[in-house]
């Protein structure tokens, strides 16, 4: 079972250094530590940063690192990903 808290932490890691406001996920792909590649992981839960964008809609446009982590993960706990 996926880790909340662990997987906040990681997404929050690797979105924090974006150029604030973001527009679209595209506006993220500068500041991922692997790019496009980026791979978040708890428990038996990975993915793909390219992967988590499709299975998202999001609110844009994001003026925080963490209001977009918290939709990331409930979109995500919705979809019963985690």
């Amino acid at each position: 079972m996926a880790d909340k808290s662990e997987l906040r932490e990681q997404m929050t890691e690797a979105f924090e250094d974006a150029d604030y406001p973001v527009s679209g996920p595209m506006d993220l792909l500068p500041a991922l530590p692997q790019g496009p590649g980026t791979r978040f992981e708890s428990g038996d839960f990975s993915i793909t940063v390219m992967e988590l964008n499709s299975k998202l809609s999001g609110d844009w446009p994001y003026d925080d690192v963490d209001t977009l982590v918290e939709d990331v993960l409930d979109a995500l706990e919705e979809q019963d990903l985690i």
